[in-house]
């Protein structure tokens, strides 16, 4: 049996219409990969904003999964190695997928076939491991993998 809402360690954000979480062990890069994302789809002139950051409320609503950010620390992300830094955010987002940081040539070089990650509340998103270090960009990246979900 698993609940229907519960709080896990990951980051959540909109990227255009679609919100993603993103997901890894603690100092993989889920932060910066959220800042980077957000700022280049704006820089594009599209819509992108974080829902939260470390800790995310997911919860089972109308059977889709929804992301919101603990009151504690709404509006607020990790910048390692500086410090903690005050964001504009939107209260929540339906999840459509997730991402996993991956770094060349110490990841695989390519994923599972059909990858889900499994939440707590008894539902998976479709999982995606992005590179964030190269010389591709990972909203170049989220384009070529994605571009039905993010049109940009």
């Amino acid at each position: 049996m698993s609940a229907t809402s519960c709080n896990i360690h990951a980051t959540a954000m909109v990227l255009g219409t679609t919100g993603f979480l993103i997901t890894g062990p603690s100092g993989s890069g889920k932060s910066a990969l959220a800042l980077a994302c957000i700022y280049e789809v704006r820089r594009r002139g599209r819509f992108a904003a974080l829902v939260a950051d470390d800790r995310v409320d997911l919860s089972l609503e109308n059977d889709r999964i929804v992301a919101r950010c603990p009151a504690a620390i709404r509006g607020l992300i990790e910048v390692r190695g500086s410090g903690i830094a005050e964001v504009e955010t939107i209260s929540a987002c339906v999840l459509e997928g997730a991402i996993m940081p991956s770094r060349p040539p110490f990841d695989p070089r390519l994923p599972p076939e059909q990858e889900e990650l499994p939440l707590q509340i008894g539902r998976s998103l479709p999982l995606l491991r992005l590179p964030v270090e190269g010389p591709l960009s990972p909203v170049d990246a989220l384009v070529a993998l994605l571009p039905e979900k993010l049109g940009l």
